[in-house]
């Protein structure tokens, strides 16, 4: 417990510190304060699993402008609902000249606000799936908890050693292969295949110097040896995302040997 109230303080003084030097960036402030539920996930958080992958905000903080401002990126569609708002991104697969490739490739994800403006829930659509599994989703989002934070670029390093372990099969190469077709580019990179897609956002509008948000390229490694996923890394809308499977699958210092 003192441990926990150490580590807590430390980074209530670093909340202090990124907030000095942000000077106005209020919304930096409140996703920090997003961050530190983090750490309790069960409490501040659930997860909702169909044909979408849903993170549910109990307590919400991050206000709706607070993604535009750290996006610099409008929604696709801003569609009234009985809580309040729901914004949909529409990602849709391009080729190398930011071409829209038909037939259509695309997957989309969703925020809903309440009437007071504030994330309630965050969704993920069943395409964006097959390359974060919902499982690995989920572990990945357990494990910015323990996340170190890099204040210059703004971004959270996951520390996958402080969950358990998942024992699951992850995807092969076919599987993603015949949902997200053929790739821009493959890489050969030593052990893996590194599989190259670009998918476009739909927006109406983007804030001036920012334009190359809406092009999101998304890196998909697998083994060679056995075809099975490894890692994916994309930026979508502005986030983000980096998850190396192997981090988190039980026995992968087996698998990788």
């Amino acid at each position: 417990m003192k441990t926990e109230t150490i580590k807590r303080g430390l980074r209530i003084i670093c909340l202090l510190v990124i907030s000095g030097s942000l000077s106005g960036c209020i919304y930096w402030i409140r996703a920090y304060q997003t961050y530190l539920q983090m750490d309790e996930f069960d409490r501040y958080f659930a997860v909702v699993t169909s044909d979408e992958f849903t993170l549910q905000f109990k307590e919400p903080i991050l206000y709706s402008k607070d993604f535009v401002s750290l996006s610099k990126l409008y929604a696709s569609q801003d569609t009234p609902t009985e809580q309040g708002r729901r914004w949909r991104y529409w990602f849709r697969k391009v080729d190398g000249n930011n071409k829209v490739i038909v037939p259509e490739i695309k997957f989309y994800s969703d925020l809903n606000f309440n009437k007071k403006g504030r994330i309630i829930a965050w969704s993920f659509s069943s395409l964006f799936l097959q390359i974060a599994p919902p499982k690995f989703l989920e572990v990945s989002l357990r494990s910015i908890g323990g996340a170190e934070i890099d204040k210059e670029k703004k971004q959270l390093r996951a520390n996958s050693k402080l969950i358990d372990k998942i024992a699951e099969d992850l995807p092969d190469k076919s599987a993603v292969l015949a949902q997200l077709g053929e790739p821009l580019e493959i890489k050969d990179e030593g052990d893996q295949e590194v599989y190259l897609y670009h998918f476009l956002l739909e927006t109406h509008q983007i804030e001036k110097g920012y334009e190359d948000r809406a092009l999101s390229e998304v890196k998909i490694s697998f083994d060679k040896k056995n075809a099975e996923l490894v890692k994916m890394s994309g930026r979508f809308a502005g986030l983000k995302v980096s998850i190396n499977y192997r981090n988190f699958l039980d026995g992968a210092s087996d698998k990788s040997s």
